[in-house]
């Protein structure tokens, strides 16, 4: 939660909650500094500078949901009679180290109810509530080695309740075996998450002896298998890197009628040992924990979040907790351990336990200290109705009482690390059906054996639903994000490339498949049986071959199409349009020289880069030179061709005025060869520029200039691609002509979908001959006001062509990013002329597909160009049942025209499993994946329903998708936990990134054009590009180590990770900022930018200055490495903390609440809670 948001609405702050009176309560971190300004949290404030005002919220809003809400704040617990810990925050864990312990008087406030000794009050998982409260066994467990500085010993002063109820035998793992050391045996055990009684412990080197109250009774049980879900255990609180405090700590609180003990000399609340393989209840089998070795990934994140309870009424001091109504025994009540001072010196508050990735303490919130809530009463209650208890005698940080810790709900960075970690060192092997890859965040290298690369096919889920009735009660979209010519890293073989002759490949006589490892030989292999519609077919002759005693053919490894997963086979001429074969490409390259360009010296730009340029367009792999020709044409409201005919002293050019009527001027001398007419284009280069100098022509056409290209490459009898340079709306009289439609008071109505579509038809149907052409068009945007994207982009948009925006141009700050994307794109792998189809096997069918293309009949997707890029993201639905003995398949075929002009397919296998059992695919869903079919989804729905209709359906789908979770494969609990399955309890943060969007929720400052730019962008991104680009990469720079080539760790995307005295980079996809705080150590600031203040670095720099030095060094290698990583080259921005421009970089703060209205993460998990909630009831 960011410092700005509003205060809670329950009592005023400063007052005591009732049940609290007369117990001396310290600050948390010390007492306010005097004269320091105070937050509206009451800590001593020293956040960002004041004046971002929020406005008061409604009555009946509570900013700890973000969502109007009556009654309760987050009174998400429905079961009264039970006591669930239903409450997430718990106090910030102060640094394990270096930090004194307070003085013995300090005392922890003792009024709270002695609530349950989990490490986080609301962390449950999957544990009845009456069970929740139970303590855990002082059994003696194995601990990894490490130093464990030693507690004072503490008194056990816990009551025997007898024996447990059989409930209470569900306890997950936070009870049984619980490891808490972190992953590799140097690290100390972390300052803990207090499980179980306060225990103390001598230093034995390797054994850990948890001495305590020996009253209960032990659950001694066979461990479990680990699960692949993890519904059922983890604590909320992040499990560290190898090596790496464990960054989360309670401090449980005094109960009446308990001394404190003394203070601990060692860490805090301890915590129990590491259990390796310790004994778990056989009824939840729970995932292991860090540091246990078990098979399996280790499930390191937490997926339980319970609410907090309504408040109670009772007001006087705590009578403990009411009786009526429980089943079992009460909760025992803790002894308080004592705490920590804080240290101040975050730029957002209080500094908290080292987190994932940060050597030491690192900046927290402001002072949040959440109490637990009181129980639940037996009927729930208005909290304006507490009465309020006295002003003195609560500290100002007791505000918010429903604080949920942002430490205590699943971390995007976490999940990335341990993929990185747990998959990142092993080969990706695809011979396994169904198998789930790694993330996309984790370098991995890929060996085909029968599947293609998750390069290629990414699916939302590798085990899919035997029945639609199952695929619909899930939810989960059954979808495949395809990238067909994806580029692959060096160290992986490309597509072999079969030639079977004349004959060409061979398939399925009904269906057409093609041949692929699926297909099954029969009859001593002179027949095939096809794997997609079962049909049988003769082997041709040629292609003949004994089987071995398998039943597999001899010649099974030679052959790509019989061994692998990807492969090519050249087409014959059957595969050509008017059975002949095509030409090699073209490239046209087509300058608006109106006024607007000239001016800002783009047309100069474009023609000093082109002259160089062209010796690099692309080639076939050992071809001395491209085969692809070129062509030239300079327009205002007229078009300019130019023969560069090799035979020319100094190039021709003609004038086509007639733009109404388009037709090319000349056939020979306009598409040439760049080597042999290589001085005539120079000499024409040399002299647009020139030609042009003086213009006084400020309109432009555009719809022509398309046209010009269309009618070049048709008299040429090539596909090809243009390259059109535009600056302004095209409003000159001609086809195609604009009219300025930006109207901002349309967002938010039912017309605002009229923003994204087109104004007229026409461009529909120029897409249309240039998709039958093989036209592709790309498009370079440089507009100073509105330009209409969403009509000019339809062209590029529907031949599979690529959109470049450069707003407000300048040669000094945007050169190097236009040429570094015109170099890309000019040399990039491209299929012309491509027509993709996909097959599956019988019982699911492709429905729907999303990406830059033209489709004319339901099957087809047909593409002018298909670039190295491009995804079509592809949806199934079921038209059959499926078996779980056959899987399911999917073949991608894409027929598509080489630079060299050679005509080839493309074969995508991929083999799904398919499932029964709900858990399965739960079990087996790839998150990013969902996200990107999920964002490309809504991002069309806006061009039919209002933003708000998409949005909501957004939300529904996702909470239907989690609720049959919880409904069907969770083990039960109380409706106060939020369950989410192991590989998808990072859903809601996405989600909630997708619903922040500029798209569906623009901000004041994002224009029109931005939100058609980027619903167009996003439509044919692949998986890797949509998790930054809504999940940006925050990375501390000042923590690098510049001896090393790695990139620093990631931290979380919210403005309380940042330090003032760091400097940070954050990265989308599109941008790259640098983020400066202001006590940033003045080495660094000299050492990086090369001035001797914070004051005098530059906000206009557009690259980092070249300094010798390692800092700089290392910070513009980082840089460079990511800019290799994306597809575009990203706008580099300095942003100086507290600076106009800050509050764009905290726009892509994405788990904080946006200006824009959007919710923070954690506000958001509590309304999805919600939405679950409602639909499970």
């Amino acid at each position: 939660m960011s410092v700005n948001q509003q205060a809670h609405t329950g009592p005023p702050y400063g007052q005591p909650q009732p049940g609290y009176q007369g117990y001396q309560q310290p600050a948390y971190g010390g007492q306010p500094l005097p004269g320091a300004p105070q937050s509206q949290y009451g800590g001593p404030y020293n956040g960002p500078m004041p004046g971002y005002q929020q406005p008061v919220p409604p009555q009946g809003y509570f900013p700890s949901l973000g969502f109007p809400s009556k009654g309760s704040p987050v009174s998400l617990n429905s079961d009264t009679s039970s006591l669930a810990p239903n409450f997430i925050g718990s106090l910030r864990a102060p640094p394990t180290s270096g930090a004194p312990p307070p003085a013995s008087g300090a005392s922890l406030p003792s009024g709270h109810p002695g609530y349950n000794q989990f490490g986080h009050g609301d962390v449950q998982n999957g544990i009845p509530a009456s069970a929740a409260s139970m303590q855990r066994p002082p059994t003696s467990q194995p601990f990894l080695p490490g130093s464990a500085p030693t507690p004072v010993s503490q008194p056990a002063t816990f009551q025997q309740y007898g024996h447990p109820p059989a409930s209470v035998q569900q306890l997950s793992n936070h009870m049984a075996g619980m490891t808490i050391a972190s992953t590799t045996a140097s690290a100390p055990p972390p300052a803990g998450l207090g499980y179980g009684p306060p225990t103390s412990a001598p230093p034995v080197s390797g054994i850990f002896t948890a001495t305590g109250s020996g009253l209960y009774t032990p659950y001694t049980a066979s461990p479990g298998p680990p699960p692949t879900t993890v519904s059922q255990g983890l604590p909320l609180a992040q499990p560290p890197f190898p090596g790496q405090p464990t960054p989360t700590q309670r401090l449980p609180t005094q109960v009446p009628g308990f001394a404190p003990p003394p203070p601990s000399t060692g860490i805090g609340p301890s915590s129990y040992p590491p259990a390796t393989g310790a004994p778990r209840p056989p009824t939840m089998p729970g995932p292991p924990l860090p540091g246990q070795t078990l098979a399996g990934p280790p499930a390191s994140q937490p997926n339980h979040v319970s609410s907090p309870p309504p408040p109670s009424t009772m007001s006087g001091p705590h009578p403990g907790p009411p009786m009526g109504g429980l089943h079992g025994p009460p909760p025992p009540t803790h002894p308080p351990q004592p705490g920590y001072q804080m240290q101040q010196n975050g730029p957002f508050g209080q500094v908290r336990g080292p987190q994932p990735n940060y050597g030491g303490a690192y900046p927290g919130t402001p002072n949040y200290g959440t109490q637990p809530g009181p129980p639940a009463p037996q009927k729930r209650l208005d909290p304006d109705s507490i009465p309020s208890p006295q002003l003195n005698e609560l500290p100002p940080q007791q505000k918010p009482r429903h604080r949920i810790d942002p430490d205590a709900i699943p971390s995007p960075i976490q999940v990335i690390e341990d993929d990185r970690n747990n998959r990142g060192s092993e080969p990706f092997v695809t011979g396994v059906r169904g198998q789930v890859p790694p993330l996309v965040t984790t370098n991995f290298v890929v060996k085909d054996q029968g599947n293609a690369s998750p390069r290629y096919i990414r699916c939302t889920s590798y085990n899919i639903p035997c029945t639609s009735d199952m695929a619909k009660q899930s939810q989960v979209p059954l979808a495949a994000v395809i990238k067909p010519l994806a580029t692959l890293p060096p160290e992986e073989t490309l597509p072999y490339l079969v030639d079977h002759g004349e004959s060409g490949p061979v398939r399925c006589n009904r269906c057409k498949a093609y041949m692929c490892p699926f297909m099954q030989f029969i009859e001593g292999g002179r027949r095939f049986q096809c794997c997609f519609c079962s049909c049988v077919t003769e082997v041709p002759p040629h292609y003949f071959q004994h089987l071995d005693h398998t039943g597999k053919r001899v010649d099974f490894y030679d052959r790509p199409e019989l061994s692998l997963g990807s492969y090519e086979f050249l087409a014959t001429v059957d595969y050509c349009k008017n059975n002949k074969f095509p030409s090699p490409p073209a490239f046209i390259f087509m300058i608006d020289v109106s006024y607007n360009a000239m001016k800002s010296g783009l047309v100069k730009l474009i023609c000093e880069e082109l002259k160089s340029l062209l010796d690099y367009l692309p080639r076939e792999g050992n071809m001395e030179e491209s085969a692809i020709r070129v062509g030239f044409v300079t327009y205002n409201k007229v078009l300019h061709f130019y023969n560069v005919k090799s035979s020319l002293a100094q190039p021709q050019m003609m004038v086509v005025s007639d733009v109404a009527d388009m037709f090319v001027p000349l056939l020979d001398g306009f598409l040439v060869n760049v080597n042999e007419s290589r001085t005539v284009i120079a000499s024409l280069l040399d002299q647009i520029p020139e030609m042009f100098a003086d213009t006084r022509e400020t309109e432009t056409v555009f719809a022509p200039v398309i046209q010009a290209g269309l009618e070049a490459l048709k008299a040429a009898e090539c596909a090809g691609k243009l390259f059109i340079f535009h600056t302004s709306l095209p409003i000159a009289e001609a086809p195609g002509k604009l009219k300025n439609r930006d109207d901002k008071k349309l967002i938010n109505t039912d017309k605002e979908k009229t923003l994204f579509q087109p104004q007229t038809s026409f461009y529909n149907n120029l897409a249309k001959d240039c998709v039958a052409q093989g036209c592709c068009v790309d498009l370079f945007l440089f507009p100073n006001q509105y330009l209409d994207v969403a009509t000019l982009g339809v062209v590029t948009y529907q031949t599979g062509g690529s959109i470049y925006k450069y707003a407000y141009f300048q040669l000094e700050t945007d050169q190097d990013r236009f040429l570094n994307d015109l170099r890309r794109d000019v040399q990039k792998e491209v299929g012309f002329d491509a027509v993709m189809r996909v097959r599956t096997s019988t019982g699911i069918r492709a429905t729907d597909f999303f990406g830059a293309f033209y489709m004319s009949n339901t099957t087809d997707v047909e593409m002018a160009g298909l670039d190295c890029d491009k995804t079509i993201t592809v949806e199934f639905k079921h038209d059959d049942k499926l078996s779980e003995d056959s899987g399911a398949l999917l073949q991608c075929a894409l027929l598509y025209t080489s630079c060299a002009g050679q005509r080839r397919l493309r074969i995508h296998n991929l083999s799904l499993n398919c499932c029964t059992q709900l858990a399965d695919l739960y079990r087996n869903c790839e998150t990013d994946t969902l996200i990107n079919y999920l964002a490309k989804y809504a991002y069309r729905g806006v061009l039919s329903s209002p933003v708000k209709t998409v949005r909501d359906a957004l939300i529904n789908q996702c909470a239907q998708i989690l609720a049959c979770y919880r409904k069907n494969c969770a083990s039960p609990s109380s409706a106060g936990q939020l369950i989410l399955p192991e590989c998808m309890k990072l859903l809601p943060v996405y989600l909630n990134c997708v619903l922040k969007s500029d798209v569906l929720q623009p901000g004041l400052e994002v224009t029109t054009d931005d939100r058609a730019y980027i619903r167009q962008l996003v439509t044919s991104m692949d998986v890797a590009e949509t998790n930054v680009f809504f999940y940006p990469r925050l990375l501390s720079l000042t923590k690098a180590d510049v001896d090393s080539d790695a990139l620093p760790a990631a931290i979380r995307n919210s403005e309380e990770r940042l330090s003032r005295g760091d400097i940070y980079l954050l990265e989308n996809g599109l941008n790259i900022f640098v983020w400066v705080g202001v006590n940033v150590q003045q080495s660094f600031i000299q050492n990086l930018f090369g001035v001797s203040s914070f004051s005098q670095i530059s906000n206009a720099l557009s690259t980092l200055p070249v300094l010798e030095n390692p800092f700089s060094k290392k910070v513009r290698s980082i840089i460079d490495t990511i800019q290799a990583q994306r597809s575009r080259y990203m706008k580099l921005i300095i942003v100086k903390q507290e600076d106009k421009l800050e509050m764009l970089f905290k726009h892509f703060l994405v788990e904080d609440k946006s200006l824009s209205g959007g919710a923070s993460y954690v506000d958001f998990l509590c309304h999805m809670h919600k939405e679950i909630r409602q639909l499970l009831s």
